[in-house]
Order: C-alpha cells, then structure tokens, then sequence
C-alpha cells in the first residue's frame, strides 16, 4: 500500500520497538565478537598449531562455512517455528561454540568450535534483522534494523579491544572463550520479547499477533498494520524454495542476493578479519601495534555505523550507498598506489594504511554495512521472508568464504597493491548494481516493497 494511501501514521511505543530491537541486536553483538576476535587470535593460534597458511586460512574462514548451513536452515525454521523460538536456537548453539572453541586441544577440534558458532551465526543473521522489521513501522524500520549493524560493529570493537589486552599475554584461549557471557545474556533476554505480529498472523494467530500490536501501538494502529499484512497474505504464494525463483519473487532473489555478494567482494572482510597482517604488511611491527591499528579502524566503524542507520531513514537508502561506496573505492585505489610504492614511502605506508582504511571502513559502515541487511529484509514477500533473507544470507557467506579463504593467498600470488586495486574495482561494480537494480526502500510497507519487486525489471 503506498504511504499516500494511509489516512495517518499510527501512534508507536518507541520505548518497546527500541527495546525489542536492542534485544535482537544483541544477536549482532556475538555475530560481531566472533568475527572480530580471530583478527588478533590467529595471529598466536598460528604459533600454538604450527599453521601452515592455507590451515590459518580455514580457521579464519570455517565460521562462514557453518553460517551458511545456518542460514540455509534456520530460514525455514523461522517461518515454521516463529523468529523469536530460531533466535533462541541461535543462542544455545553459540554457547556450544563458545565454550568448545578456548578447550580446543588442537587445530580440527578448534575448526569444529568455529563452524558450530558459524552456525549460531548463520541463524541469527537470518532471523534477527527480519525478526526487527516485521516489528517496525516502516518511517523507522531502516534505523531499527541498522541496530543490529550497530550491535554487529560494537562486538567487532569490543573483540579487537579484548584481542589487544590480551596479546600481550598470548591468551587466544580466554579470547574466545570471553564471548560465553554475551551469549549467555543474550539468550537470557531474548525470552522476554514476543513473537512476530507479521508470523504470527501468518500462521493464523490474528488474536495473538493483534495482542503484540496493542504492546506498541494504539487500536487504530493495531488494526492498520493488521490490513497491511492481511493485504501482503492476499497474493497466495508457494512457500516451497523453488518458489523463490518464481516470477513473483526472483526480481527480489536477484536484487538481495547480488547486493549482499557484493558488500563481501568489495573486501570488508579482509579487514575485519587479518587487520593485523595487513598493518604488518604495511611496515606496523609489533603484534600489539598492529592490533591496536585494527581496533582504531573498529571504533570508526562503530561511529560510521551510528551516522549511518541516523540518516538511513532520512535520507534513503540509495544516497548513501553512492556516497559510501565511492569512498570505498578511492580508499581501496590509495591502498593499491601506496603498496604499489612501498619502496618509496618507506615508514609512510603504515600512516597511509591506517588512513585509508579508517576511510574505507567509515565509508563501508554508513552505506553497505548499515544498508545491505535492511534492504534484504525489506524486498521479500511475508511468506517468502525466512527462505529469501536465508538464500541473501547463503550468498553472502559463499563470497564471504571465498574472500577470506583466498586473501592471504592472493596477496602472495598477485602482490597487495593488486589484490586492493580488485576490491577497487569491485566497488565500482557495486555502485552500477545500485544504480541499476537496487530500488529505494526508504518509508514503505514491507507488503508495497515486495509487491512492486514482483513486477521488477530496472529499479529507478
């Protein structure tokens, strides 16, 4: 329904929609940590199991693996079990992760810990950002979800912080056994918020999902999102995968799946996860040094983030993306001309390495990061949401994977002033794809989005 359509916009409890996003957010937080941590714990995990690189490669880049079955699978128990109950999966299976991972006797059974919490990840990053939107008015969706971006850098910051008390001491254990008390808080609090209004009226449960709109809204509020959602359920849909490649829904499959394939390939994850090796690379010596680089480029992304997911509702989703990927791509052009010059600039290049990717990751933050995840749970019909966000999801984690597992590779083959100038040229693929496909999202109903994708053929 077009928001011109609407006689008002209905009272909302910001108090409760910030508190359910905050709490689904938390899933960010441990999304983020465990991220974040190998950056510095691979550095003395290599030296405890004698690492070969491709070894080290798979230690970082197993998570991914895991998050792919999770997401693969979790979409589907999301739309059968409800969003809330797979949040609460997500958290048993991120305690057995985080308390298996510091035990690890050796290199596969830590590969093992890490593809359990890949798992956890897998089902949170399905579920929460979807979980959040059927929850939110569409004026304040975008900034509601963007929490979980926020709470996903928070726990990236708060992991190289911990990586950089601890290095000294060389104790990748407790670094990853630490995300045991996010987890355990997350899963405490996560039982004290309500199922998905949206899922619930999907399933036939008009009484209970009216119930969670009254916790937020008025009765004529409450009867408003209530058509919404009974005119999204009109259009019947094959809820089985092959459904997603329907002409109904393979505009909005095409559109999620490309965008979140390219927030990975433009090399966000080379950051996160061998920030250290990429300053040691560019002359910064020390271990502690080099860890303290990274977590002076998290800070930043926490800060980009907030900027972000403040004027993502403000001003669209598309004006940020051109602002932010642009920038990314001059970044990562300086990265490659710096490396390219390494001879030269001498002890120069670590201060324009620190530079440039403070500017990449502050770019990234406010425009993909902050974006991809609100965009993909947006364009997908609401009894689609689960499967599409998790295929959004596989795709992800499958150029997420790749990336990672291939960097320190590619930086031996092809040099590093070229493996930055790829990512260069990847942003600029990202930003014809969003002038071309991605449509603008910015204050409609979730039902309107995915009707209108059911009809895509060029977004303006």
């Amino acid at each position: 329904m077009p928001d011109a359509a609407l006689p008002r916009k209905p009272q909302v409890n910001h108090a409760f929609l910030a508190r359910v996003s905050f709490i689904a957010a938390l899933g960010g937080v441990l999304y983020g940590y465990d991220m974040g941590i190998i950056a510095a714990a691979i550095i003395f995990v290599k030296q405890s199991f004698r690492l070969s690189t491709g070894m080290e490669e798979l230690v970082v880049s197993i998570v991914l693996v895991g998050a792919m079955i999770g997401a693969m699978v979790g979409g589907p128990i999301a739309d059968r079990i409800g969003r809330r109950a797979t949040l609460i999966w997500a958290g048993i299976i991120f305690i057995a992760g985080s308390f298996l991972a510091p035990l690890s006797p050796n290199a596969f059974v830590l590969i093992v810990a890490r593809a359990i919490i890949g798992l956890g990840i897998g089902f949170t990053s399905v579920t929460a950002p979807v979980y959040v939107s059927e929850l939110a008015p569409p004026q304040s969706r975008g900034m509601l979800i963007g929490l979980y971006q926020f709470a996903l850098t928070l726990g990236i910051a708060f992991a190289d912080l911990i990586g950089y008390w601890l290095a000294t001491r060389e104790a990748w254990r407790l670094m990853f056994g630490i995300a045991a008390v996010p987890t355990l808080f997350f899963l405490g609090v996560i039982l004290t918020v309500p199922e998905s209004p949206r899922w619930l009226f999907a399933h036939s449960r008009e009484k209970d999902a009216e119930s969670v709109l009254l916790s937020f809204t008025d009765a004529s509020g409450a009867q408003q999102f209530l058509a919404d959602i009974k005119e999204g359920l009109k259009t019947p849909i094959d809820q089985r995968w092959q459904a997603l490649w329907s002409p109904a829904v393979r505009g909005s499959v095409f559109i999620a799946a490309g965008f979140t394939i390219l927030q990975q390939v433009t090399g966000i994850n080379t950051i996160i996860y061998y920030g250290p090796q990429i300053f040691e690379l560019a002359g910064i010596g020390t271990h502690s040094n080099s860890i303290l680089a990274t977590l002076v480029v998290a800070v930043v992304n926490v800060i980009a983030t907030v900027v972000g997911i403040m004027l993502v509702d403000r001003v669209g989703r598309k004006p940020l993306l051109y602002l932010g990927v642009g920038g990314m791509a001059i970044a990562l052009f300086a990265l490659a001309f710096a490396f390219s010059h390494q001879a030269a600039l001498g002890e120069s290049l670590g201060i324009i390495a620190i530079v440039a990717l403070v500017l990449y990751i502050a770019c990234f933050a406010l425009s993909l990061g902050a974006i991809a995840w609100i965009l993909v749970s947006e364009v997908f019909p609401l009894r689609l949401r689960g499967r599409g966000v998790a295929v959004a999801t596989l795709a992800s984690g499958i150029s997420n994977f790749a990336v990672s597992l291939t960097f320190l590779s590619l930086i031996k083959t092809v040099g590093s002033a070229s493996t930055f100038a790829i990512y260069g040229v990847m942003s600029i693929v990202t930003l014809i794809f969003v002038r071309f496909a991605v449509p603008e999202t910015c204050g409609r109903e979730l039902e309107s989005i995915s009707a209108h994708q059911a009809g895509w053929s060029a977004p303006a």
